[in-house]
């Protein structure tokens, strides 16, 4: 299990990976918030206080072993994001008032993006902008996220419920696309946690288009029904793409996967240049 330290304005807060996201210690947090001398009593006050409110923060909690000053792990009370930001809205601390204020405007635009799906679009573009990536790229981007979602909104309407069956359909695209699994093409480009398609060039992400597209367009026509025959059209719809991969690079004599990442730098400095 990885275990770092996060940094918040110097003070360290006991971050580990557990179940493939951060957890945050709630201690550390309530000690960098409160500027408590004994973050520790603090945290128990606090957390038996939410408890007769009938507050389900305490159960976004799970104990993990952390490492103390003394060297030695020993089990702390943890929170994800969502957890960590339920219990600083709970935390009656100056400190803790700009994430409460950050929060809200969060959640204001959200909001917003729900009644105007376009600024959603809009702040992702300047997301991956400020990133670094090239706008040619954003595009291909942008419009493989849309085309991942009308793949997915045809699956739910088809009969695939779990997250799991998510998992293994997107597998089979991409296995017949890439001849690689997501996990394996991730481990390919050195990846750990994060997202694969944000690590691809241009052509990755066309062929990765056309996957998914191909995927959509034969459950659509053939009205796949159920997990069963939307993974056969899962591989179908993959190998369409796997088969114009292959071809082209056997008249490029180039691999169209590559092992490069944009973990050391900018996309538009390191594809680019």
């Amino acid at each position: 299990m990885d275990t770092r330290i996060a940094v918040f304005k110097g003070e360290r807060i006991r971050k580990t990976i557990h179940k493939s996201e951060w957890w945050f210690s709630v201690v550390d947090v309530c000690g960098v918030l409160t500027d408590s001398i004994d973050a520790g009593a603090y945290w128990r006050k606090l957390k038996q206080r939410l408890r007769e409110e009938g507050s389900e923060v305490v159960t976004f909690c799970h104990g993990l072993k952390l490492v103390a000053l003394d060297g030695k792990k020993y089990e702390t009370d943890c929170a994800n994001t969502e957890g960590i930001f339920r219990i600083v809205q709970s935390i009656p601390s100056p400190k803790a008032e700009p994430f409460k204020r950050w929060l809200a405007r969060v959640g204001y635009e959200r909001i917003k993006e729900i009644e105007d799906p376009e600024l959603a679009t809009k702040r992702t573009r300047s997301l991956y902008k400020a990133k670094g990536y090239s706008d040619d790229w954003i595009e291909k981007r942008i419009r493989g996220i849309a085309i991942r979602e009308e793949l997915t909104d045809q699956w739910q309407k088809r009969g695939v419920q779990q997250p799991r069956e998510y998992e293994i359909l997107t597998a089979e695209i991409s296995s017949a696309t890439f001849s690689m699994t997501p996990s394996v093409y991730k481990k390919y480009k050195k990846l750990k946690r994060e997202n694969l398609r944000d690590h691809m060039n241009d052509l990755e992400l066309i062929f990765s288009m056309l996957g998914e597209a191909s995927t959509k367009e034969i459950a659509v026509n053939k009205d796949a029904r159920g997990f069963p025959e939307n993974k056969q059209a899962a591989y179908e719809g993959g190998t369409v793409a796997g088969n114009a991969r292959k071809e082209l690079e056997k008249k490029s004599g180039k691999r169209v996967s590559t092992r490069k990442n944009y973990l050391t730098g900018p996309q538009d400095r390191k594809f680019l240049k």
